[in-house]
Formats: structure tokens, C-alpha cells, sequence
């Protein structure tokens, strides 16, 4: 995914203003992932969210594995009893929405401008076949921006609920996106709509690189035809070793991953079509890599 310069980004204003030029607005709905272990930042991203002009905005805040008290009026909480993982908690506050596109935001994120909402409806209601819209992650503190995934899903679409919890954290959005892509549906990625983010690298976390190593087989495994499954595993091997050679201690819970991915159950196997491959391949997101 590009990263924008600042320069890119639309004022507030521009965001309302390209708003009112598509009257037929969707309602929006927000998830908030939490574990209830960073109070200051859900508020935050709660305040974000309700500070949103146009377009009310249905807030969901999911507790995964905690209980969710002391929140503003009118936000809605789902408090499950155990940490099921990103995948299965946010399919959770999907299935108490009622807006016709759902956002995902983690609670140690927030969106900057109170335009967004506005924003995000309009490029929905605009055009039909959009999908996934894929926000621009910027640092708070000024500096490089990550380059991550921010889906927000239109009402209707087959996947919307469906994200597949197996993988529980990783890779989960590279599965939904490859499935919708073969359905026919548009991904879009909007350096215009900004969230705020720390930019940490996850890989700093050995449970991180196993869940790696392990999703990254279950993603081919379910997605992909077995020629181009085997040379993106290969390719992500090869990777790895090039990123870790110098710390050898790395690369042992990614290849445990790995070879767990191989034993554990990947769902059911939907490959995409060698069509839906060589048009991600136009696009420059050839499923390879």
C-alpha cells in the first residue's frame, strides 16, 4: 500500500463538502476492538467516533474477554467471556450493527478529522461495486506512517460477517480481501481518509512471527491454486530468512508456525481463479507475495 504525502490529505472541510455533493448517504456503524487494558486510549477512540459531523455514526465497542462498563449513552458493547482474537471480535459487533458500512478501528487508534464519516459514505454511496476502503494509517507523533489495512465493509457483501476466525490475529484481511476480489467486488485504498495509529512493528513479538509463520500457510492453503500457493510460501520463507538471518532466535517460531499451519484445520478450500490472479497481478498485488 502507497503511503500519501500530507500534502494529499483532504481538509475536514473538503470531506463535508464532497459529502453534500451525494445526498443518498449510507449509515455508517463503528467496532472498537478492546481488552479493557487501555481505558484512556478507548476513550480517545470512542471520542473520535462521536465527534464525527454528517452522518450519525452506530458505535459498537466489543469486549474481548472483558466487561465493558462506564461508557457514553448510546454506545452500544458487546463484552464476550474470553479473548477469541481480532477475527472473531469483530465478527461479533458486526452482528449488532445496523449500518449499511461497518469500520473497524482498535481502540489504541482514533480518526483526526471529524469529517471522515461524511467522507467514507459518500465514496460508498458513490459507487456500488466498492467493497473494502482502506485508510491512510498516519503516526500522531509526525513521522512515518504504518502501512496497514483499515477495511470498512458495505452492508450486503457476502464476507462482511465472515471473517474467518481460525487465523485469530494475522493475515485475516488479506483472506477477506481475497475472496472479495474473486467475487467481483473493488478494493480502494483512500490516502484521503486518515486514522491515527502508533507505528510499532508487531513483528517485535514472538508470538506475532509464529502466528505469522502459521497463518501465512492457512491463507494459501484456503485462497490460493496449489502452483501459486507453493511459490508464495516459498517466497515468504525466502523472505523471512532474508529478514531474520542475523537473529537466528527469530526464526524459530515462524518455522514452528509454519509447520502448525500445515497440521492445523485451514476451513473450507475456495481457490481464487487464475482470472481474479492476473488482475491482482495488473494491479501490482500479484498473490505471490
Amino acid at each position: 500500500m502507497k503511503e500519501a504525502s500530507e500534502t494529499a490529505v483532504m481538509s475536514e472541510t473538503e470531506m463535508t463538502d464532497e459529502a453534500a455533493a451525494h445526498p443518498k448517504s449510507l449509515a455508517l456503524s463503528c467496532v472498537i476492538l478492546t481488552m479493557g487494558d487501555r481505558p484512556a486510549e478507548v476513550n480517545r477512540a470512542i471520542d473520535s467516533v462521536l465527534a464525527q459531523r454528517g452522518p450519525q455514526v452506530e458505535l459498537v465497542v466489543v469486549g474481548n474477554g472483558t466487561e465493558i462498563t462506564g461508557l457514553p449513552a448510546g454506545v452500544n458493547t458487546v463484552s464476550l467471556p474470553e479473548n477469541v482474537g481480532v477475527a472473531a471480535g469483530r465478527n461479533a459487533g458486526v452482528e449488532v450493527c445496523h449500518g449499511d458500512v461497518v469500520l473497524f478501528l482498535d481502540d489504541d487508534g482514533w480518526y483526526p478529522d471529524t469529517g471522515l464519516a461524511a467522507h467514507v459514505a459518500a465514496a460508498f454511496a458513490a459507487d456500488p461495486a466498492l467493497a473494502v476502503l482502506s485508510m491512510r494509517v498516519v503516526d500522531p507523533d509526525g513521522g512515518p506512517g504504518a502501512r496497514w489495512h483499515v477495511p470498512r465493509l458495505r452492508a450486503g457483501d457476502p464476507e462482511r460477517s465472515s471473517v474467518v476466525t481460525t487465523f485469530f490475529y494475522g493475515h485475516e484481511e488479506t483472506d477477506l480481501a481475497w475472496r472479495l476480489l474473486d467475487r467481483g467486488y473493488r478494493l480502494q485504498y483512500d490516502a484521503t481518509a486518515r486514522m491515527c495509529h502508533h507505528t510499532l512493528p508487531n513483528a517485535r513479538y514472538d508470538t506475532f512471527r509464529h502466528r505469522d509463520g502459521r497463518n501465512r500457510v492457512l491463507l494459501a492453503r484456503r485462497n490460493l491454486p496449489w502452483p501459486l500457493a507453493a511459490i508464495y510460501l516459498a517466497d515468504w520463507m525466502a523472505l523471512t530468512i532474508a529478514r531474520e538471518h542475523a537473529r537466528p532466535q527469530s526464526l524459530r517460531p515462524w518455522f514452528t508456525g509454519f509447520a502448525e499451519g500445515w497440521r492445523a484445520d485451514p476451513g473450507r478450500r475456495r481457490p481464487i481463479s487464475l482470472g481474479t490472479a492476473w488482475r491482482m497481478t495488473q494491479a501490482g498485488r500479484p498473490p505471490i507475495i
